[in-house]
């Protein structure tokens, strides 16, 4: 298949999607008799990610796999477009939500210990409905509370490929001053034991931490 082409039929597939593509959805695009080798799709997208360069958009790669976005450099003017502000997340929602990234998987109870205060219901269904965490799982003790950890949803929120991107937890100094596009980092995995295969894939059965 012509380069050009594919350029073109990649890139409009990205646009019209309503989620990242991987390169398996990709992939999906095109017939057995035309399909593109990987590699092809690969240097293809290398190539549309380069004439993004100097423009105000670019193509970036998350846990699910490939979107267009605005630069976050031009953040100030974009969201401006607009009329309502971004919502903003309360401190104890941020804080329940970096400790789940941070420990998982992890129980309520593990987060209450930690914050000294209860875990609201609200707070978890909200993380639930935004497809942020979900139950990988329930812990081995009395009451069998439920595992919580992030989704692949949670990191393509926050531009992420895989939870090692995030940076050390010592950077975070306040909870409160985080905004809807804070970046969190794992400093390191929990060896909680659990269902592994729910814990490497989301929702969809797709791993949890990988594009491809």
């Amino acid at each position: 298949m012509d380069s050009q082409l594919l350029r073109q039929i990649i890139e409009g597939a990205i646009i019209v999607s309503e989620k990242p593509l991987d390169i398996a959805n990709i992939e999906k695009l095109f017939d057995e008799d035309d399909k593109p080798e990987r590699e092809e799709i690969r240097a293809a997208l290398d190539d549309i990610s380069s004439e993004c360069r100097g423009r105000g958009f670019e193509l970036v790669r998350v846990a699910s796999g490939y979107r267009f976005q605005t630069k976050e450099s031009l953040a100030k003017w974009v969201n401006r477009v607009w009329e309502a502000k971004p919502k903003k997340f309360s401190r104890a929602m941020l804080e329940t939500l970096a400790l789940i990234a941070y420990r998982q998987p992890t129980t309520r109870g593990d987060i209450e210990s930690v914050r000294g205060v209860s875990v609201s219901s609200d707070i978890i269904k909200v993380l639930e409905e935004r497809g942020w965490i979900r139950v990988v799982g329930h812990r081995d003790v009395p009451g069998k509370p439920e595992l919580l950890a992030t989704t692949k949803a949670f990191l393509d929120y926050f531009n992420l490929k895989k939870l090692d991107q995030l940076p050390p937890l010592s950077q975070l100094k306040d909870f409160a001053e985080v905004d809807p596009v804070m970046e969190l980092s794992l400093n390191s995995h929990s060896t909680e034991k659990l269902d592994s295969k729910a814990l490497s894939e989301d929702g969809n059965g797709e791993p949890a931490v990988s594009a491809e």
